[in-house]
């Protein structure tokens, strides 16, 4: 069988736009772009969903300048890493929460390394395996996948998108970097607060009494036990957040 090369050429047109939309979101979006996830994994990974949704787009390749056909895979590279980033700030919003008990409880200086985050208190870093728990577990993958697949049905890989949405998504989902942060942390914070006036009130009736040696141990156990106590809450609003992401990715790609 004889191939022309410009049908060749057409053909690596077709294949390498959505490519390059699917990979950008595989470098960016939760989970995926876990260190843990290598390049060749992605690469392959990407290049499988490419194949699957590669028959369903049909438009004139041939036709396309090089101008125009860089100026098109840089916006699908834009779509991709833009929803993929909107997704993190999740991620950023429970590591703020994290750092914030974190700091309160005394443990701001025990540090972890995350892969996706760099250094996070110790705290942070159990909220966010929290929080990649709960993503499996509600199938967040299976559902990033199936609307990265369908959003080639609704924003086509050779139009344009408004970047006034784009714009308007990003200032109404980014105060939830710290709004989500301060919603996990503030009812433990007030807690261990009220635990360090109580605390204050016994050194002043008390003065000989080495408030270091006892309040530190006690605000750290207290503050563990409060965590333990508001993990159910913690989840349902880590929940909340993950399937508010889900609406706004839906939201951007115009499901």
């Amino acid at each position: 069988m004889d191939f022309l090369v410009t049908e060749i050429v057409a053909y690596l047109t077709i294949f390498v736009l959505p490519f390059a939309r699917i990979s950008a979101f595989m470098l960016a979006a939760p989970i995926f772009s876990l260190q843990s996830f290598n390049v060749r994994f992605r690469v392959f990974f990407s290049m499988v969903l490419t194949f699957v949704i590669v028959d369903t787009i049909d438009f004139d390749a041939s036709a396309l300048a090089l101008t125009q056909l860089m100026t098109l895979i840089i916006m699908q590279i834009f779509v991709g890493v833009f929803a993929g980033f909107l997704l993190q700030i999740v991620n950023g919003a429970i590591a703020v929460g994290g750092q914030a008990i974190s700091n309160s409880m005394g443990l701001g200086m025990a540090s972890l390394v995350d892969p996706s985050l760099g250094n996070v208190p110790v705290i942070s870093q159990f909220l966010i395996i929290l929080s990649t728990f709960i993503f499996i577990a509600v199938d967040g993958h299976l559902i990033l996948i199936q609307m990265l697949l369908q959003s080639f049905e609704t924003i086509a890989v050779n139009e344009t998108f408004s970047l006034e949405l784009i714009f308007r998504v990003f200032l109404e989902w980014s105060p939830l970097l710290f709004m989500g942060g301060l919603v996990l942390a503030l009812p433990i914070m007030i807690s261990v607060l009220l635990i360090n006036a109580g605390l204050g009130m016994i050194t002043r009736s008390a003065p000989s009494l080495n408030i270091i040696s006892v309040g530190f141990p006690a605000i750290l156990v207290a503050g563990t036990i409060l965590l333990m106590l508001a993990i159910p809450g913690i989840i349902q609003r880590i929940g909340r957040f993950w399937q508010e992401g889900f609406s706004l990715i839906g939201t951007l790609w115009g499901f």
